[in-house]
């Protein structure tokens, strides 16, 4: 196949804006699925993509057009996944492109999703085919949209495609914008060997298989691959393209997109943005903007039957094997026992994985209060990273506290501009500029805090706006900040899985809040139980759930007093000494309080 009849796109988008339904007419206008094969978002494999409507992993796929000059022509789809938490794998994707169909729901118009992807594709000198989609629909705003994309991009209104996924509207012309307009990639075919890894999965028969654009040079059978980001060898024994399933080929030249099987068993051997070359053609330097994913929220993840740990630890191995960014490391806690630490890239990708445990697993777990990872400098002058509170050094050994602030980006109809920066402001935001899309449409910028936007910033942000604010963040840099470790203490006992790393104008609040909280949620003993909010081993606030009282008189019926004063008395030090020895369950509901007291 000659490159000049090669197009490289993706599509992007903000969460249900259509991408998956249009990447199903696409591949039904091109026959390269059969009528029987199709179904609604064929490109979402897992049943959590559709019930949420969002694409969680990337799927590449392979089309072959007809165009109206007589000339067939190779349509290579690099699907992306559609959240702020995957933006790392966004920006591999679109490296891997020529150009991109930038997708807009008629309805809701331009949505922070869609401009940071739109800025990720200009990073990537991509060219931009704007659409609108749902043109159909009762509701669309169709010219307003229009004004919103030429702010956005700066492109002419004759350039816009209107059209209906669903209906099958304006197809034919995004065939003819993705021929016409996006440039093919260029033939570099004598160079050394080069191809971007953009993505992988984990096959139980063929190793780990990476999914690359190949930049420069052939990849084929029998040579030896070798990577950038780390000193390992593998002889490629298989190559193809995707065609919903992998299609062998003899060979991947410069400008396609397909994998390659190297009997790869290290899922870690193989990263988005790595250079895959070739002992026999071996390049010099590796393809730029690759670095190393690191997980940004970290949570306890616990068995509810502690039997069940050897699943779990079994279960998180199987899901890294398709999911590199996902880590995990052993830990036990006083109160749940046995269990894993884990990172995740934010706050969907840790609801997803959780979900994906109890269905895919058929287990039971118990989660711990999500956490930030913080840089803490000691007065030695080291700088150590704590991802959990317990791992927070004594206060006398810490100089200072670094949290990590984001730049976000928050785009709403106008209306909602006030209420917005005021709970900016209460989650300790940086007002930095705001920008108007349209007359109707403002773009926020704030540097926040990314310890007070995991909890509820975004239902909060939902609910003030009506459901027409959208948000998307990137991580800026670690400042220092008044933070201090908070422990609770349930009957004299700090329970680490409570303890959370919070400011220090909110600490105070937090205690208290936390105590009452606990109160409702922990069920009654036989003794009386203190629950305590210390800071820097001090006790800051304080409440006791009352005992509960048998009626131990109830038998006496008249006579003497005291024979109950010595039924009383017996009961007493049965109190004092169950009191001395007593242990208090804490239930799953009390250590999700954590999050409802961020949420009031």
């Amino acid at each position: 196949m000659k490159t000049a009849h090669i197009r490289n796109f993706c599509i992007i988008a903000h969460i249900d804006h259509g991408k998956s339904t249009l990447a199903d007419r696409l591949l039904e206008e091109t026959n390269t699925i059969s009528k029987k094969e199709m179904k609604a978002q064929v490109l979402d494999s897992m049943d959590l993509e559709r019930e949420r409507g969002i694409t969680i992993k990337s799927h590449p796929i392979r089309m072959e057009y007809e165009h109206h000059d007589g000339v067939t022509y190779v349509l290579n789809l690099i699907d992306t996944p559609g959240h702020v938490d995957f933006s790392y794998e966004v920006s591999r994707s679109l490296a891997a492109c020529e150009g991109a169909l930038l997708l807009v729901d008629a309805a809701q118009g331009v949505e922070a999703q869609t401009v940071s992807n739109t800025y990720l594709a200009i990073d990537n000198d991509l060219k931009l085919i704007p659409i609108i989609n749902k043109v159909d629909l009762q509701s669309a705003m169709v010219d307003d949209v229009k004004i919103q994309m030429m702010e956005l991009i700066g492109c002419d209104e004759s350039e816009i495609i209107e059209a209906s996924s669903k209906s099958g509207i304006g197809i034919q012309d995004i065939f003819n914008a993705i021929i016409d307009r996006i440039d093919p990639p260029r033939d570099n075919s004598e160079e050394r060997s080069r191809a971007l890894i953009f993505d992988s999965m984990y096959d139980n028969y063929k190793g780990a298989i990476p999914y690359v654009r190949v930049f420069d040079g052939v990849l084929k059978k029998g040579m030896t691959a070798q990577f950038f980001a780390h000193d390992c060898e593998y002889e490629i024994t298989e190559t193809g393209h995707f065609i919903l399933d992998k299609i062998k080929t003899s060979e991947l030249r410069s400008g396609e997109v397909g994998y390659v099987v190297a009997s790869i068993r290290d899922m870690s051997h193989i990263e988005p943005g790595d250079t895959i070359t070739v002992k026999e053609n071996k390049a010099d330097e590796q393809l730029p903007g690759y670095k190393k994913i690191k997980p940004m929220v970290f949570s306890g993840l616990y068995p509810a039957d502690a039997d069940d740990y050897d699943q779990l630890r079994q279960a998180l191995e199987k899901l890294k094997l398709n999911d590199a960014s996902l880590e995990f490391t052993p830990e036990t806690s006083q109160a749940l026992g046995f269990g894993f630490r884990c990172g995740f890239l934010g706050l969907l990708h840790m609801e997803i994985i959780q979900e994906r445990l109890e269905r895919e697993f058929d287990l039971d777990l118990v989660t711990t209060t999500p956490n930030v990872v913080y840089q803490v400098l000691l007065r030695s002058g080291e700088r150590v990273q704590v991802d959990t509170p317990a791992k927070m050094p004594p206060t006398g050994d810490i100089e200072a506290i670094l949290e990590p602030i984001v730049s976000a980006e928050i785009l709403t109809p106008k209306k909602y501009i006030g209420s917005i920066m005021t709970l900016c402001q209460k989650k300790r935001g940086i007002y930095k500029n705001t920008q108007y899309l349209s007359p109707e449409k403002a773009q926020l910028h704030y540097d926040l805090p990314l310890g007070e936007i995991i909890f509820d910033f975004y239902d909060k942000l939902k609910s003030i706006s009506s459901g027409y604010a959208s948000f998307d963040y990137e991580l800026k840099e670690f400042q220092k900040a008044q933070l201090q470790k908070l422990d609770i203490l349930i009957h004299s006992e700090p329970v680490d899985a409570l303890s959370t790393i919070c400011h220090a104008d909110h600490a105070y609040h937090r205690g208290v809040a936390l105590c009452s909280k606990l109160k409702e949620l922990i069920p009654r003993q036989m003794f009386e139980v203190a629950i305590q909010a210390a800071l820097n081993n001090r006790i800051i606030a304080r409440t006791t759930i009352r005992a509960i009282k048998k009626n131990v008189t109830a038998k006496c019926y008249g006579g003497d007093i005291t024979r109950k004063r010595k039924l009383w008395e017996k009961q007493k030090k049965g109190k004092k000494r169950m009191k001395m020895i007593g242990k208090v369950e804490v239930p799953q509901e009390a250590l999700l309080a954590v999050l409802q007291v961020d949420s009031d």
